[in-house]
């Protein structure tokens, strides 16, 4: 079923109470970040094999109510004068279309605030990214994980990668910006995905990639019991020392180089990780705030190659 035509029950008439914000710790936030965060539920029903939201939060969504919600967002910004709000839920847009509820409230409340949140790139068309749009995202971050179908099916995503470049597609044809988290070296990795990944990224129009080299291992995933079966980790394994799952079937020096070598030269390709502070810090510098990787993006204009001490 479209999630836009479907009839949600109405909600029933109840006494809203919506938790007090410190102005101490609001302020914290908004003068160190320009961010302030909100959830609008917990949960996840997915079963990503690195992802520990699951042991965190439970497998299945509990939905706090839309309208206690969009009271949040309103207090945010009237009471406390918010610049920008990250939803931190672990995917917004949830399969049940709890999330379009929320879009309504916003859009019913007429707050035009700005805020942004975390993505499944799956089962979103124009009209959704549309409708979110509308209700004031100015950024996305996509939890695409993966560059090819091979591995994305190795990390139990269950979608595959043309699926995200329609859900990309949707964004560019909305101008609205949106950036992919991927991770390589996990399993599954050779080479031979290794440059069918970077060639796939190459179909992401008019967004940021963030790479990372390999996956760290947390208690309780799908990928923690494979670690223990190759011998990477023990029983005793406490992730207050990181250990990351690293492929055999790649060697992670040939594989960080060639990362490298695929990003070299574009300024919306990010890899290594410190290359993301580096341009953090640079942004601050010229007085950027909140969400920072969208001023990589341009619409109108050839790709630009490096980030310089000049205004994007």
């Amino acid at each position: 079923m479209d999630p836009l035509r479907r009839s949600p029950a109405p909600l029933e008439p109840r006494q809203i109470a919506s938790p007090l914000f410190d102005p101490a710790l609001v302020g914290f936030y908004t003068q160190r970040s320009g961010l302030v965060n909100l959830q609008t539920k917990r949960g996840c029903p997915y079963a990503c094999s690195y992802c520990s939201y699951p042991s965190l939060e439970g497998r299945a969504y509990r939905f706090r109510d839309p309208r206690e919600v969009g009271e949040d967002l309103e207090r945010l910004q009237k009471e406390h004068g918010a610049p920008q709000v990250f939803l931190t839920d672990s995917v917004f847009n949830d399969h049940e279309g709890h999330y379009l509820l929320i879009l309504e409230e916003i859009l019913r409340r007429d707050l035009h605030l700005a805020w942004s949140c975390y993505l499944r790139p799956q089962g979103l068309g124009r009209a959704e990214v549309a409708l979110m749009k509308r209700a004031g995202l100015f950024a996305a971050e996509l939890g695409t994980d993966a560059t090819t179908d091979l591995t994305l099916r190795a990390l139990n995503k269950g979608f595959t990668f043309d699926e995200v470049v329609e859900v990309n597609e949707a964004f560019v044809a909305e101008k609205l910006p949106c950036a992919h988290f991927v991770m390589f070296g996990g399993p599954g990795e050779t080479e031979a995905t290794l440059r069918e990944g970077l060639a796939n990224l190459e179909r992401l129009r008019h967004t940021v990639v963030f790479a990372y080299s390999g996956i760290c291992i947390f208690p309780g995933t799908a990928l923690r019991q494979l670690a223990l079966e190759e011998g990477l980790v023990g029983e005793d394994y406490c992730p207050q020392t990181p250990v990351y799952y690293q492929s055999h079937g790649v060697d992670p020096a040939t594989m960080n180089g060639m990362i490298e070598a695929g990003f070299r030269g574009k300024r919306d390709r990010v890899f290594p990780p410190e290359k993301s502070r580096q341009q953090m810090e640079i942004l601050q510098r010229l007085g950027h705030r909140g969400i920072l990787w969208p001023t990589l993006i341009r619409y109108d204009r050839p790709r630009k190659t490096a980030l310089t001490e000049t205004p994007c």
